[in-house]
């Protein structure tokens, strides 16, 4: 009884596949995108949920992860982007695997697990086919192999004699034309997804028997006297790094010559969050609970000194990167900086309240991956480009803005995100000149996005909301940009160019 459930329980993850192979197929034609993407990762989830009973046992932890697979499937309906499809990958692991294990344990243990789950992925399909050919039959049993022994030679032999009527018969060999194989392309494309799909119907068991021991990392010569040394010398470092800091960028002091605020600005900002994980590392290796340094009063105080002191490093940061967006603009990934800056922050209180209050390993690696998953989940619901180009818009110098000139470019290669506040930007009294080019590249996007949503395939709910929204906004009859001369040509910023001169080549 209990090999035909297993027999049974293989068939249908094997046609679990098979659906989701097909359904891939038909969602995605041409390119992969659109709102495909989310109901292909629905229909993912659901095979999941049907194919391994495992994973509808009423554990919170299980439940937990399939809802937040679910979550990130609406987004990737909504919007789909790298971050929630990565997302979604990550939490349909987490689901599949829990089954074999107790519980959630930490952010650590599953952090490995989830990149063995993505090495071991590539050769389980391989594993198991070989597997399934290697089975030796018990009793009258027929297995795969041995059903391959009976039917080899009934089909050789009726493709050995196809082959020769249709070289005898033209009306045969015009039926079997009509037969189209798949190309090498589509081949790939099945295969790849096959080798997607499979390791989550079947994850291999070593992803959840290894042992995974507790992060653990001891520097050399951590005794009690080293740490007070180290910690003493780290904070009159960092008094004269951040002293620099209040005199120069928070106090607005005059630079030295040739110096300007932006470079000041962002040449420090990256090199400083690395100092602040790096001074993170050292707290957590020099004073770890249950040790000499970690009980002493005068190393914990200069501990909480060094902290706060790194927590004014990140806020420095934080305040150069902010002074270059004013001086030149902003970015999705200047955004995504920030995020990561106040992450920095949090996992820097976090170390130093561990220590205080004599918290585990376990502790502070589940606290830093909550505190993650609150910044992450929401922002895959929010469009950072189109934050960056509404930002860069309102503070343009042309519309009276302390920012640089705008940047017809970089919005123009930001796509349907920057298409909203270029109708904005539109709307805003500019020169003729600088008019004419923001309404050529808003009609350069909206023609793109149109032609985007006018088909299935790459159609988004967020995507035809903005289109919605344009459409309502430009009116019956928007105005066009100008038509070029014969010849003349248009910028990425949509300047009207010239034609190239052409020189005949010197006689030889």
């Amino acid at each position: 009884m209990r090999a035909q459930s297993a027999r049974f329980s293989f068939l249908l993850k094997i046609g679990a596949t098979a659906a989701l192979v097909t359904a891939f197929t038909w969602l995605f034609p041409n390119n992969i995108e659109g709102v495909g993407i989310g109901i292909f990762g629905l229909a993912w989830l659901l095979a999941v949920i049907l194919a391994r009973p495992a994973v509808r046992h009423s554990r919170l932890d299980i439940a937990t992860a399939l809802s937040l697979a679910g979550i990130f499937c609406l987004a990737l309906a909504y919007d789909p982007r790298p971050l929630p499809l990565f997302l979604f990958l990550c939490a349909l692991s987490i689901a599949t695997l829990l089954p074999r294990t107790a519980a959630f344990d930490d952010a650590w243990r599953w952090t490995i697990r989830l990149m063995l789950h993505g090495a071991t992925g590539v050769i389980k399909p391989i594993a198991d086919l070989i597997r399934l050919l290697a089975i030796r039959p018990r009793g009258k049993r027929r297995t795969l192999k041995s059903l391959i022994g009976i039917l080899a030679l009934p089909l050789f032999g009726t493709l050995l004699f196809t082959i020769l009527f249709a070289n005898a018969n033209p009306l045969i060999a015009d039926a079997l034309d009509q037969i189209a194989l798949p190309s090498p392309g589509k081949l790939f494309e099945w295969t790849f997804v096959t080798f997607l799909v499979w390791p989550m119907l079947r994850p291999h068991r070593i992803v959840t028997r290894l042992k995974i021991p507790d992060p653990a990392i001891e520097l050399p010569g951590t005794s009690l006297p080293s740490a007070l040394i180290a910690l003493t010398l780290f904070n009159l470092l960092f008094a004269v790094e951040n002293g620099l800091d209040i005199v120069f960028l928070w106090n607005n002091a005059a630079l030295p010559n040739g110096m300007s605020m932006a470079d000041y600005a962002h040449r420090g900002a990256y090199p400083l969050i690395a100092t602040a994980l790096l001074a993170g590392l050292f707290v957590l290796t020099m004073l770890r609970p249950g040790t000499a340094s970690a009980a002493n009063p005068w190393a914990r105080r200069l501990v909480a000194l060094w902290v706060a002191q790194n927590i004014f490093l990140v806020a420095s940061s934080a305040l150069r990167t902010i002074d270059y967006v004013e001086a030149y603009e902003l970015t999705a990934w200047r955004i995504a900086a920030l995020l990561w800056m106040a992450l920095v922050a949090i996992g820097l209180i976090l170390i130093c309240w561990r220590l205080w209050m004599a918290r585990s390993a376990r502790w502070l690696i589940n606290a830093n991956a909550l505190a993650t998953a609150l910044v992450l989940v929401p922002c895959c619901f929010l469009d950072l480009n189109a934050s960056a180009a509404q930002w860069n818009v309102r503070h343009a110098r042309e519309v009276g803005g302390a920012s640089q000139a705008i940047d017809l470019c970089y919005l123009r290669g930001l796509g349907a995100p920057a298409l909203l506040p270029l109708i904005e930007l539109e709307h805003r009294a500019l020169s003729p000149e600088l008019a004419d080019r923001v309404r050529y590249v808003r009609a350069d996007i909206l023609a793109s996005l149109a032609r985007k949503q006018a088909h299935w395939w790459s159609w988004s709910v967020h995507d035809a909301l903005r289109l919605g929204t344009a459409r309502r906004l430009l009116g019956p009859d928007p105005q066009q940009p100008l038509n070029p001369k014969p010849g003349y040509g248009r910028t990425c910023n949509g300047t009207i160019g010239a034609p190239p001169i052409l020189t005949e080549a010197p006689a030889q």
